[in-house]
């Protein structure tokens, strides 16, 4: 460890970076700089981030790895019993860490609510690792032979975790990996850290022994570190597609476990059998929820035959009356996003739409909110004519954009979902079981609604896209969390 001063809190002082959690401890960065964590509703600065430093990741990494032999040899139900310890903490203060997740992020208080409810579903469903980690046996495969498989715990696992989600996405990763004997280093995104801060105070408080879980700060170079530190077994991420590829080639190059999730660009095919008042309804809150900052947001609605018209206009009229504010004023619906950064490049894109022959039929572009006139908004924007050969139609927005589209039939709606390289969700909306059955078996994408806004699986189901949407073989929670974060071995016995 450094000698750095360490504290009992995640900030000593309010003016001060907020602290690397090392050891059991909190822990200042060894590097001075520090970026600005803002509220992107009213501008305000919220804190400060520290920009760690190798040396700082060096240290978490050696914290996790003297943890792991006392940890692994920790009885399950024991680990268990910390994980039930932190859900109920967890529920205790939901609404405290509601609220704080809509400070840093933007989104309204229900959705903040809701984020951290999936996120406690997924500690619950790791408190089941007694039963989890169980293997298979069979005796006398060969005469006076049996055959067994165990799962063990692999050593120091890391997570990469993006904005859009910063309370739930570290729980898909850490207490899996904890749960099954492991110990972690987690590198929350830069620009929302705070409320995991508090997440990991309550993890202390259940009872999480020392270097089990260890929190870095920082921005790619942290990142790089976590990929290029030898004891590091494995690396878990999500964000853009691009920087998936970049975490899978650099950490699998050298031996490493990897599930990157990337981007999407998820289809919602809309037959002219639909419920129209049930469809409206998903498909406005999955485009503008959170807004459309989440891989699991739709972007591209397409209406088949006589479908196009009636789900177009209901688009419109229910995005023009989309309510957007303040996250924690009770009224809103959708918050800012979450920078002015990430405004410029939400504007670029529906300019770059209307430049390559969309049509806008709502324009979120230079959109205010009264009483907040530092706020990163973008309003609900609606462009027609989009499909893949624009850029609109293809990339990634990220942001409160819905592109519309007709075709004659579901199989050209399938062809041109295909002509897109992401394959993270779909939805369709259909009151014919047919229909949405031969959707199924020819969609390709790894998460699939049926009459669903956002086909976002439990917690004891997997969830990752396919195609450049994921890099790696097992994904986040279900069994292949288990599975990754865990070596299966066989073991054959003759007594």
């Amino acid at each position: 460890m450094s000698n750095s001063t360490r504290t009992d809190t995640a900030t000593a002082d309010a003016t001060a970076p907020i602290r690397n959690f090392i050891d059991g401890e909190w822990t200042p960065a060894t590097s001075a700089d520090a970026l600005d964590i803002m509220d992107p509703g009213t501008g305000a600065v919220l804190g400060q981030v520290p920009l760690s430093s190798a040396s700082d990741v060096g240290d978490a990494v050696a914290a996790a790895k003297a943890a792991f032999p006392g940890w692994r040899s920790t009885p399950p139900v024991e680990r268990a019993r910390v994980l039930f310890r932190l859900q109920g903490l967890l529920k205790e203060h939901q609404d405290e860490l509601a609220r704080t997740l809509s400070r840093e992020h933007g989104k309204n208080f229900a959705e903040c609510y809701g984020e951290v409810q999936r996120g406690i579903e997924n500690v619950e469903h790791a408190c089941g690792i007694p039963t989890l980690m169980m293997g298979d046996t069979l005796e006398d495969v060969a005469r006076g032979i049996d055959c067994e498989t165990i799962r063990q715990p692999i050593g120091v696992f890391a997570g990469i975790t993006p904005y859009n989600f910063p309370v739930m996405i570290p729980l898909w990763f850490w207490p899996y990996a904890v749960a099954t004997g492991n110990t972690f280093v987690l590198k929350p995104s830069e620009q929302d850290p705070l409320t995991h801060q508090r997440v990991v105070e309550l993890a202390r408080e259940a009872g999480l022994p020392d270097g089990v879980l260890n929190v870095v700060h920082g921005d790619k170079a942290v990142s790089q570190a976590l990929m290029e530190h030898p004891d590091v077994v494995g690396v878990s991420f999500v964000g853009s597609s691009e920087i998936a590829r970049i975490i899978y080639q650099t950490a699998s190059a050298q031996g490493k476990r990897v599930q990157a999730l990337g981007g999407a660009k998820n289809h919602m095919i809309v037959l002219p059998d639909a419920d129209m008042d049930l469809t409206t309804d998903a498909i406005v809150s999955s485009v503008y929820g959170s807004a459309g900052q989440r891989c699991l947001a739709g972007s591209q609605i397409v209406g088949v035959g006589g479908a196009y018209e009636l789900i177009r206009d209901r688009i419109v009229e229910g995005a023009g009356s989309v309510k957007v504010g303040y996250g924690l004023d009770p009224d809103t619906f959708m918050g800012p996003v979450i920078s002015g950064a990430h405004r410029a490049r939400v504007e670029g894109f529906i300019e770059t739409g209307e430049r390559e022959g969309a049509s806008v039929l709502l324009d979120g572009r230079g959109y205010t909110v009264d009483g907040y006139p530092d706020g990163h908004w973008v309003g609900p924007t609606v462009l027609e004519g989009v499909d893949p050969a624009q850029t609109v139609g293809r990339e990634e927005i990220f942001g409160p954009v819905a592109g519309l589209t007709r075709v004659d039939s579901v199989e050209d709606a399938v062809e041109l979902m295909h002509r897109v390289e992401y394959g993270n969700a779909t939805s369709i909306f259909t009151t014919s079981g047919r229909a949405a059955r031969e959707f199924r078996y020819h969609a390709g994408i790894s998460m699939i609604g049926i009459n669903i806004g956002v086909a976002a699986p439990m917690a004891f189901f997997p969830f990752g896209g396919s195609r450049a949407s994921f890099y790696g073989d097992l994904r986040a929670q279900g069994k292949d969390a288990i599975a990754f974060y865990t070596d299966q071995r066989v073991v054959m016995s003759r007594w």
